[in-house]
């Protein structure tokens, strides 16, 4: 093997040993507090359950259905909807703020591998517990609500890639827009409009079929529609198998134009930082 295929081959797993240690590390840190991490979980739950109860009720009063969806199929969307919710969580753009106000980032500069991989490896970590917490919840909710859901094997395979693929894409989407604080502190406006199209457009308020067409052709050509829509549409929904599969291809996209951004707006922001702290 040549010289330059062993320092890759050497690189890579340093980064595989980077990102194992790191999530290990938060799943051992977030069962230091299992209590306050349960109560968080429950809190997480509100959102869907309202969400559920409001369409559940809506279905019934129509007939048993709403643009042919029915009471069983929104109890599926919804409780899905919770795991993908959790899957979603990453680090907020919010936060560029506080780093750059607080001198956190001049440390974060000094260590060896892009900031991006400490955030993404570190709230990777974290789904690990929240997730073993949110399964006996899910059943309750189960229980209670009665989903439609029986997903063939190959949509159970391609929602457990697909959750992670969202996962991924919002990170990135979330370390671009971070970007903006590096210019202005003055950010709040421009966040809230971006969360407000990912609310619309992503399948995250109510399934997309029920938006208008326009902003189903819309979300069609944006990254919302496969942090949220496409992986709880893979597992409840009745997607062929060749949507399935070009479902993943959009999101590898994504990612692949998530990354190129995420690392152009950080050479070109990196320019500008200047902090003081303690």
């Amino acid at each position: 093997m040549s010289a330059p295929a062993l320092r890759q081959e050497s690189a890579l797993r340093s980064m595989a040993d980077f990102y194992a240690t790191s999530i290990r590390t938060q799943i051992q840190t977030q069962l230091q507090y299992r209590v306050s991490l349960y109560m968080y979980t429950i809190g997480m739950v509100t959102e869907p359950v309202v969400y559920l109860v409001v369409w559940t009720t809506i279905a019934r009063a129509h007939g048993g259905t709403v643009d042919g969806l029915t009471a069983g199929a929104f109890a599926a969307y919804y409780i899905v909807w919770t795991l993908v919710r959790m899957m979603n969580i990453v680090f907020t753009p919010f936060g560029w703020e506080w780093r750059i106000r607080e001198g956190e980032l001049s440390g974060q500069l000094l260590r060896p591998l892009h900031p991006i991989h400490y955030d993404l490896a570190s709230f990777a970590g974290q789904k690990v517990p929240w997730l073993l917490l949110y399964l006996p919840i899910a059943v309750g909710l189960a229980l209670v609500f009665h989903p439609t859901l029986d997903p063939h094997p190959l949509q159970i395979v391609v929602f457990l890639v697909a959750i992670w693929g969202a996962y991924v894409i919002r990170s990135l989407n979330n370390f671009s827009l971070g970007m903006v604080t590096f210019w202005t502190t003055r950010v709040g406006a421009v966040f809230q409009v971006w969360f407000l199209a990912e609310l619309l457009l992503s399948g995250r308020l109510l399934p997309l079929p029920l938006m208008p067409h326009w902003a189903q052709t819309l979300s069609a050509w944006l990254p919302f529609k496969y942090t949220f829509y496409f992986p709880i549409e893979a597992l409840v929904g009745h997607m062929s198998n060749i949507s399935l599969l070009v479902g993943l291809g959009m999101q590898l996209l994504w990612i692949a134009v998530g990354t190129a951004l995420a690392f152009t707006f950080w050479r070109l922001a990196v320019r500008h930082y200047s902090a003081v702290g303690n």
